[in-house]
């Protein structure tokens, strides 16, 4: 799968996606997560994180800073593919085909509203739903319980929404348990679509400026996120950029 098309190795060096959402397979496994300037500092910290990512089949760049990183390093343009463009792609897909997703995450009302839309917006879909225990880690039981419930719907696609990056690693680690082609770890797409918290607008996301509209609709959760770890992350990137430059290739 690491060689399938629109796959390619970044200046971040990570394998990042930057073909079509509608070259993405549906004959076989596929992990695929996203990579932004928060995960992508947070992985640097946190192995399982980064093995994670790294292992991904399709690693989508979803943010603005990962775009800015590629070009500043390697010359090269790419397009930001957001959680939320996968997702709506997934759904058109599979309500076309009478196709069958799950989602595994948030809250039981969360869900609920999820399920709504989807009657509204996919009647062809069918859907699976499980809210786990809300705890920073699973045990051996919680785990089986949450297989169990995905292999029995036997979904094609899973939509995984524990938040980053308990959500990736929890993925990477049962993946050959679960039986769905698609699996997908989307985070804060949850919440958008059931419409709990508000995705900033299509003018923000032309302008590249959807992370200061989610700091607007959400400060005291997304300051950090952008402030303090925006900051690292340039430093990261300007220290590949002078590693580089000074022959060192792009090994972290």
């Amino acid at each position: 799968m690491k060689n399938m098309k629109g796959l390619k190795r970044s200046g971040i060096d990570y394998d990042l996606y930057t073909g079509s959402l509608s070259d993405l397979p549906f004959v076989q496994k596929t992990v695929i997560n996203t990579i932004n300037q928060y995960s992508y500092c947070i992985a640097e910290k946190d192995d399982k994180f980064k093995q994670a990512l790294r292992e991904s089949e399709v690693l989508l760049p979803d943010g603005e800073g990962i775009v800015f990183a590629e070009r500043f390093l390697t010359g090269k343009k790419i397009r930001k593919i957001s959680g939320t463009d996968l997702h709506l792609h997934l759904l058109s897909d599979l309500n076309e085909r009478n196709g069958r997703c799950f989602y595994l995450g948030s809250s039981t009302s969360t869900l609920q509203k999820i399920r709504q839309r989807l009657y509204e917006e996919y009647p062809g879909i069918e859907m699976g739903f499980f809210s786990p225990p809300f705890k920073p880690n699973f045990n051996d039981e919680d785990n089986k319980e949450m297989i169990e419930a995905i292999n029995s719907f036997n979904p094609d696609v899973l939509f995984i929404g524990l938040t980053a990056p308990k959500q990736e690693k929890w993925a990477n680690e049962h993946k050959k348990r679960i039986n769905a082609k698609i699996i997908c770890a989307v985070g804060a797409v949850f919440d958008f679509y059931a419409g709990t918290v508000k995705r900033p607008g299509q003018l923000w996301i032309d302008l590249r400026l959807e992370w200061l509209g989610r700091f607007i609709h959400e400060p005291s959760r997304m300051w950090r996120r952008y402030f303090y770890y925006g900051p690292i992350y340039l430093g990261h990137i300007i220290k590949k950029k002078l590693n580089v430059q000074n022959g060192g290739g792009n090994a972290l």
